[in-house]
C-alpha cells in the first residue's frame, strides 16, 4: 500500500542544515538511514519522522514549486518565531508575490529553500505563497 512519508529538503551542508532544522523545529538527528548524504530528522517526543535533509548540488529554486509552512496561532507568536528562525540562520528573502494583508511570512534557511511562517488567526490570506 502505497503511503505519504514525509518532506525532503535538498540542502548543501547538512551540518548546518541539521543544526539550523532540528533548532528550528525541536527535532531529532536519529541517525536512521543516516550517510555522508542523508539525515531522517524525528520529532523529539517520539512520535514520528518529520523530515528528511538530503545532500543537493543544485541550488535552492527561488519560487519552489512546493514548500514547507510553517503554522503558529497568532500574529505575536508569528513574529517571535520569525524572529528566533532568524536567529538560527533564516533570512527574510526578497520576495514579490506577497498578496494584499499576508497571513504568512517567507523565509529561506541557510541554504536558500523558502518556506512560510502562517499565523492560523489570519489565514488564509488568498493567494499562493511560495
Amino acid at each position: 500500500m502505497l503511503r505519504l512519508g514525509f518532506p525532503v529538503i535538498g540542502v548543501t551542508d547538512l551540518p548546518r542544515a541539521v543544526a539550523f532544522w532540528t533548532a528550528a523545529l525541536n527535532l531529532v538527528d536519529t541517525g536512521e538511514w543516516a550517510s555522508a548524504s542523508w539525515r531522517t530528522l524525528r520529532h523529539a517526543d517520539g512520535s514520528g519522522r518529520a523530515l528528511g535533509l538530503m545532500l543537493s548540488r543544485s541550488p535552492a529554486q527561488t519560487h519552489p514549486r512546493i514548500h514547507l509552512d510553517l503554522l503558529v496561532d497568532t500574529t505575536a507568536e508569528q513574529e517571535s518565531e520569525v524572529s528566533r528562525l532568524i536567529t538560527l540562520g533564516a533570512r527574510k528573502p526578497d520576495w514579490d508575490s506577497y498578496p494584499p494583508a499576508p497571513d504568512f511570512v517567507v523565509l529561506a534557511d541557510p541554504d536558500g529553500n523558502v518556506f512560510c511562517v502562517v499565523d492560523l488567526s489570519r489565514a488564509p490570506s488568498g493567494g499562493p505563497a511560495a
